[in-house]
This record gives C-alpha cells, sequence and structure tokens, in this order.
C-alpha cells in the first residue's frame, strides 16, 4: 500500500493526473485501471479518475498487479555492458526499435530483452517491460533497462528530475556557430505533419539542448550534445531548426540543400550517438557512469572528412 499526501502545488489535479505524475513509471492508464478497480482511495475513500484532490488529503495506493506482457521474445544478439541484479546497461545498434508498436511487433529490443530475461522484467506497462528511456531507430548508444520494479520506478524518477546526465556525440551539416552554447526552444506534435516534432506546434513543451564543437570539417561540424531535458527527437530538431540538419537524418533535412559525404560514402542511420550515460544507483545511491565508443561506421565518416 502506497500512502501519498497531497502537497499544495498539486491541490485541484484529478485523481489519475496527480497520481501518473506522483508515482514513477506509472502510466496513467495504468493509474486509470487501480482506480476503476477500486483500488485507490483518498482519506479512506474510492474516488473516481475525475475527482480533485485538496491539499492535506492523502492518496493510498493498493497497485493492480502487473498486466502479463504482451510481447513476443525474439532473441536477438544483446551487446551488455554492464549488470547486476537491478538493472542492465546495453549499447543499443543502429536500426534497432526499442518496443513494440505502430505495427511493430518483432525485431525491437524489448522483443530480445523479454527473451533473454522475461519475468525478471517489470511489466507496470506490457508493452514496454523495464524500460526507463528509449533512443531513436537510428540512433547508437548506451540505455539502461530496469529488471525490477523498484530499480524502474527509481530510475524513471531520476530522469524526470533530471539527475541523470547524457552524452551524445553528432555531425550535422554546416558550421555550427556559436561553437558553444544552449539551444532553448520548446518543441512540440508539428501541427501540420503529426508524426513530427517541430517547434510549429499548438503545445509547446520546454526543450533545452546544450552542444558544443569538437571539430569543424570543412562542410560539417562534430559536437558534443548533452540534452537537458528529454523530448522526443529533440537534438535531431534542434539543431534542423538552427540551419545544422544531423547527417544520416532522411526526416528532418532537404536532401537537395546538403553536401553528400566524401567518396559517396552513404550512411544508412542517424551520425547520432549516446555515448555516456550518468546516473545514481538506484539501490545503493552510487554515482555511476557508463560510457560506449563510437561505432566504426561513424568512426570511418570522421576518417575521411579528416583526410
Amino acid at each position: 500500500m502506497w500512502k501519498i499526501p497531497v502537497s499544495e502545488s498539486a491541490a485541484g489535479s484529478r485523481l489519475d493526473v496527480f497520481l501518473a505524475k506522483a508515482v514513477a513509471g506509472a502510466s496513467r492508464a495504468a493509474v486509470q485501471r487501480w482506480i476503476v478497480a477500486g483500488r485507490v482511495q483518498v482519506d479512506g475513500l474510492v474516488r473516481k479518475s475525475a475527482y480533485r484532490v485538496s491539499e492535506g488529503e492523502t492518496v493510498e495506493v493498493d497497485p493492480l498487479p502487473p498486466e502479463p506482457m504482451a510481447v513476443e521474445p525474439h532473441e536477438l544478439p544483446l551487446d551488455i555492458v554492464y549488470q547486476d541484479d537491478d538493472f542492465v546497461v546495453l549499447n543499443k545498434p543502429a536500426g534497432v526499435v526499442v518496443h513494440p508498436g505502430a505495427g511493430i511487433r518483432r525485431g525491437t529490443l524489448v522483443n530480445a530483452l523479454v527473451y533473454r530475461y522475461g519475468s525478471h522484467l517489470p511489466a507496470q506497462e506490457p508493452l514496454r517491460p523495464g524500460i526507463v528511456h528509449r533512443l531513436d531507430k537510428g540512433t547508437s548508444g548506451v540505455m539502461v533497462v530496469a529488471l525490477k520494479e523498484f530499480s524502474h520506478r527509481e530510475l524513471v524518477k531520476q530522469f524526470q528530475t533530471r539527475q541523470v546526465a547524457k552524452r551524445y556525440l553528432a555531425l550535422v551539416y554546416g558550421r555550427v556557430d556559436p561553437p558553444e552554447g544552449v539551444i532553448d526552444l520548446p518543441l512540440g506534435r508539428d501541427r501540420r505533419h503529426r508524426t513530427r516534432i517541430s517547434p510549429r506546434t499548438d503545445r509547446p513543451r520546454n526543450a533545452v539542448t546544450a552542444y558544443r564543437v569538437l571539430r569543424f570539417y570543412d562542410g560539417f561540424s562534430f559536437l558534443e550534445v548533452r540534452p537537458v531535458t528529454g523530448r522526443t527527437h529533440q537534438i535531431r530538431v534542434h539543431f534542423w531548426a538552427r540551419g545544422f540538419p544531423v547527417v544520416g537524418d532522411n526526416v528532418y533535412v532537404r536532401r537537395d540543400r546538403v553536401r553528400p559525404l566524401p567518396g559517396g560514402f552513404q550512411l544508412d542511420r542517424l551520425f547520432l550517438h549516446a555515448e555516456s550515460l550518468e546516473f545514481h544507483h538506484p539501490r545503493t545511491g552510487r554515482r555511476l557512469v557508463f560510457t560506449v565508443p563510437l561505432p566504426d561506421e561513424l568512426v570511418e565518416i570522421l576518417n575521411r572528412l579528416g583526410k
């Protein structure tokens, strides 16, 4: 049983919205299932989702057991960087989708995780067991996946409260100016192209990206990028909006406006790599840093540009 006091800042919120924010890792859909099942009480009384909580009230939650995982196990190689009883850190290759959805049922990272870890994965979200954060299909790099409900809640909370430090490496078109800075540009679903993220949106959300140029090449800039927030496609859209699209991006770029890679080299992925991830161990509190090197195909491009 969880007991959650209602603070002054949360007063007036719908009960389902309040719980989705208060319980790390719980989606609004999961919270609504608890409420419908009568597993949520406010000061001893069962309330509906639309109930508005008041300061000083105590919300008690007896959560339903997780739904059975709805993901088919599928054997795929996993590049494990670190593992203990609470979580696993892995190096996701480009071209792999993190979890099923939108017509994709097999071949995802989650299919491989279910095959390897099965019931060890926490499954509050049946299609995303253990998933704490995501990387785009075309992005490679370091990811952490929870192996217990406790560690899932604690890790999600760290991401939500911005205790996690992320460092990406990116190659973009053009000479980025200034060579170091912060892009503070709210983003949301594009009002015309609903599959894209854009600053042209009816529902902007705060989005902040810090960056530093590591090296200039002829027509390109190699960057260290540290996203402060974690919006969908944030790095790609921020640099596209500033006129410096990420190399290999087929969505946020005009192909007729960018120069080809040297020697006719073709890149079938984003030149975007999550190099390091830093967070507190969910059980011990120890600060941990995990780093994975730039993939060979991206190193090859830098070598060609350097020549």
